[in-house]
């Protein structure tokens, strides 16, 4: 089952995830749709607040490297890089976001054991940024307002030249958000 990914500027997305109290079949379901959900848009990541839903889990990896964490916490990070990110509920925006190249993530498992990931890379950062989205914080609040304007100048002149298929009305609401 396939659910919806919320776009910016939905106001869920700047909603804080509740902590599940119990890893049951509703979670496992739920965890399972947004993993197809996540494969179908081409994502390294994807938290529930990202489907509509207030729960504190997110899913991350792809076939061969499926993570669902419940009640995910940051507990350790390494030192910081800057790559350009983008996110499924701001398609079409990539920006250059500064995250630690390794984390350490604890949280519970599918069947509601504690443990412990180690990761780096790509999917280190798609853990930060799915650890964002789980307290409303969304990658066009990590980069200076100065970066975010001169991304997003780039973006309208790339429309105007029918180079870019991102939706105008995104950039005007985030241009708004932000008082750009």
């Amino acid at each position: 089952m396939s659910l919806e990914i919320l776009k910016f500027p939905h106001p869920f997305l700047r909603k804080k995830a509740v902590p599940v109290t119990k890893v049951n079949q509703k979670i496992r379901n739920l965890l399972e749709a947004m993993f197809q959900t996540m494969k179908e848009h081409l994502g390294l990541g994807l938290a529930a607040i990202q489907v509509g839903r207030l729960e504190k889990v997110f899913v991350a990896g792809g076939d061969s490297h499926k993570i669902a964490l419940v009640n995910p916490e940051l507990i350790e990070k390494s030192s910081l890089e800057i790559m350009d990110e983008g996110c499924l509920s701001l398609p079409g925006i990539y920006l250059p976001i500064e995250r630690a190249a390794r984390v350490k993530v604890a949280g519970l498992n599918l069947q509601g054991k504690k443990v412990i990931i180690e990761e780096t890379g790509l999917l280190a950062r798609a853990f930060q940024q799915e650890l964002d989205h789980l307290e409303g914080i969304l990658i066009i609040d990590r980069v200076p307002v100065t970066v975010l304007k001169e991304e997003l100048e780039k973006l309208e002149k790339n429309i105007v030249q029918e180079q870019n298929k991102i939706e105008p009305i995104l950039i005007a609401a985030i241009r708004r958000e932000k008082g750009i």
